[in-house]
């Protein structure tokens, strides 16, 4: 007589939590499309808070409300992603002192805007003199380039590359936001990367 099998019974306890990383962007599709990149991860999730109004101000109070009603566990972070382009000073320094006001609060900015942070994928991104500027040369690399794009023209490597530039271009690392051509995105996409599993297929 053929011996019974037991029934396999899975061990009981807790899932693994995931870290989450809420990101409030300016643009409610070319920042989505860029980090759904890092949703492969088994470590953390992302999760970006879309709406149709662009200006800080609104980023800012959209975290806000997020925050109210999802709440962020003392693992978690949020972050503020916008553009140095058309606003103003005082405009990104509320922000900033948002930023401040706990350790898992971030805020990236790229001066001229997101396209600059795309574009170190690809080049050293010297020499822009303004946003449509970028928006070109990222053409070169990203033929027909309108907002959204391939997330399979970036792979680990490429993500890599971006960080080292925007870091080399950091310098000094700004304590806000740059003023000058350069992105701090690499401040939160280094913290992605190690606990997501790319590959050019992604």
């Amino acid at each position: 007589m053929p011996k019974r099998r037991r029934p396999f019974k899975r061990p009981l306890g807790e899932r693994s939590y995931k870290k989450l990383f809420f990101i409030a962007s300016e643009g409610s599709v070319t920042e989505p499309n860029y980090f759904s990149i890092f949703k492969q991860s088994n470590l953390i999730e992302v999760r970006c808070i879309k709406s149709k109004n662009s200006s800080p101000t609104h980023v800012l109070n959209r975290m806000k409300k997020h925050l109210r009603e999802e709440g962020l566990k003392e693992s978690d972070e949020a972050w503020l992603l916008v553009d140095r382009d058309q606003w103003t000073t005082r405009q990104l320094k509320q922000l900033y002192e948002w930023s401040k006001k706990s350790n898992n609060y971030g805020l990236a900015v790229s001066n001229p805007k997101f396209e600059y942070w795309l574009l170190l994928h690809f080049e050293d991104g010297c020499d822009i003199q303004s946003a449509n500027d970028c928006s070109k040369r990222l053409c070169k690399y990203i033929p027909h380039y309108k907002k959204t794009f391939s997330t399979r023209l970036i792979n680990e490597n490429k993500i890599k590359d971006a960080i080292n530039c925007a870091r080399s271009r950091d310098t000094p690392p700004c304590v806000d936001f740059p003023k000058n051509n350069a992105t701090t995105v690499y401040r939160l996409v280094e913290k992605l990367l190690p606990t997501t599993n790319l590959s050019n297929d992604h």
